[in-house]
């Protein structure tokens, strides 16, 4: 699969999800912070610009003008010389995810939600994003696109395979399946007959491939009844 069908999958995945799901709903900031997560474990754009709207209502991603950035005073220099999209990472000190320290697209600042640059700008009492599973996420879109009728969105998440999705080391099918959002996706999954959708090379194995693959975990996945 390419990097930008990740991004577009992640795209759509936003779109969809602030569709669906009511402005009160605060759960969505903790699921977009998961995708983001999940985009940048791949060499990915940052893209967070096709849906900002969305990230700035749902409180995932906050605006403020360049002068407020807390280092404003000690480097208004470079703050004032910035004209355009700049990342605020700094080489010598890598950030444990992308955006960490905010970024600029004048003439405002921007930070994520659970970020460094958020801590320092939102304070100790401010509530950070609940960690939540990949597995979670995906199943929220999948409902949400079985009701929306986008059976391709569905198929293009559970074609990425129970390793990115859930992870860890199941023993077993049985371990596989008693793994939480796991039972429950593959529903979604044999009800919409997300399977039949025809994905890009790549994105998942063929039936040739599935029928010879070393793992039962593999072969369960790929199969459902």
């Amino acid at each position: 699969m390419s990097m930008h069908e990740i991004e577009d999958l992640v795209f759509e995945s936003v779109v969809l999800l602030d569709r669906h799901h009511p402005a009160g709903d605060d759960r969505l900031r903790d699921w977009f912070v998961a995708l983001y997560d999940f985009q940048f474990t791949f060499d990915c754009s940052i893209t967070q610009g096709r849906v900002r709207d969305i990230l700035l209502r749902r409180g995932h991603t906050y605006r403020f003008p360049i002068s407020e950035h807390p280092d404003y005073a000690r480097r208004r220099a470079f703050f004032d010389g910035l004209n355009d999209f700049t990342d605020l990472h700094q080489d010598d000190e890598p950030p444990e995810r992308e955006l960490e320290t905010g970024y600029v697209d004048p003439p405002w600042l921007y930070c994520e939600a659970g970020s460094k640059l958020w801590q320092r700008m939102a304070g100790p009492d401010a509530v950070p994003p609940r960690r939540v599973r990949l597995i979670e996420v995906a199943l929220h879109i999948a409902a949400a696109a079985e009701q929306a009728g986008d059976v391709e969105l569905i198929a293009h998440w559970y074609g990425l395979g129970h390793e990115i999705l859930v992870g860890g080391a199941p023993f077993d099918v049985d371990d596989l399946l008693d793994s939480p959002g796991v039972a429950e996706l593959r529903e979604i999954v044999r009800r919409t007959g997300a399977l039949e959708i025809e994905l890009p090379d790549g994105y998942r194995p063929t039936d040739e491939q599935i029928e010879i693959m070393d793992s039962d975990l593999d072969r369960w996945w790929y199969s459902i009844p």
